[in-house]
């Protein structure tokens, strides 16, 4: 059977774009892997530390799924998500002012790692009123190369595309930097007006299961950059 003439713009745009935000996508989850190896291996170097200091404080690694891991600490859950989406960033974007992307514009698309940050209590209790904290969000293209976006030492560790590699090193960085960034902030009182009122429904989920809304203030309120899904 002859085949009919296609549309060539489309058969283009297939052939470049969508072809590479599909490898993205695969390198990615490849590269979660991997980086989740590394969230085991720091959680049991640790847990196989601290047992000897106080047996009474647990470092636990948790696989919760193809595109999520978590790690557990003192009174801290660090989660790793990654977006099943490949993202771009606007044209003003930083990345869009540099060699390396006008070089090549295909790695302006990027799959995406959050790291969220939330009190152990908030699962053990299961109070699901209570918050977590968008720590950093790492980015990374079809060259195996990234960026982080954040708060305080993520909006500055790894900020030099062309050249950060998202390679075990600078994995294992990335997860202990976020680590010590969450002990750092301590679970602090809330204000006593803040407290004042309380529905029956809360009062007696707290009696029940420790059920009022908890959080820790880590300093900063995350502000989000515009960026576009792709995929």
């Amino acid at each position: 059977m002859e085949k009919k003439p296609c549309n060539k713009e489309i058969l283009k745009i297939l052939a470049e774009k969508s072809s590479t935000k599909q490898f993205v996508f695969r390198q990615t989850k490849t590269l979660f892997k991997t980086f989740k190896s590394v969230i085991s291996e720091i959680a049991e170097e640790l847990n196989s530390h601290i047992c000897n200091i106080d047996n009474s404080v647990v470092v636990e690694y948790k696989d919760t799924g193809e595109y999520e891991a978590q790690i557990h600490f003192s009174g801290d859950v660090i989660i790793f998500q990654m977006h099943s989406n490949v993202f771009t960033f606007e044209k003003n974007h930083h990345i869009f002012k540099t060699s390396y992307i006008k070089d090549d514009p295909m790695r302006a698309y990027f799959g995406e790692i959050h790291m969220y940050n939330f009190l152990a209590d908030s699962f053990r209790y299961d109070r699901s009123a209570d918050y977590g904290f968008l720590m950093g969000r790492v980015f990374v293209n079809k060259d195996q190369h990234f960026f982080m976006e954040g708060q305080r030492q993520f909006g500055f560790m790894f900020n030099n595309l062309p050249v950060d590699v998202f390679e075990p090193e600078n994995m294992r960085h990335v997860v202990e930097r976020s680590m010590v960034y969450a002990l750092d902030f301590d679970l602090t009182a809330p204000n006593f007006n803040e407290m004042r009122e309380v529905t029956v429904n809360q009062i007696t989920a707290f009696g029940s299961s420790l059920n009022l809304s908890t959080r820790k203030k880590l300093g900063f309120k995350f502000s989000y950059e515009n960026y576009n899904k792709v995929k």
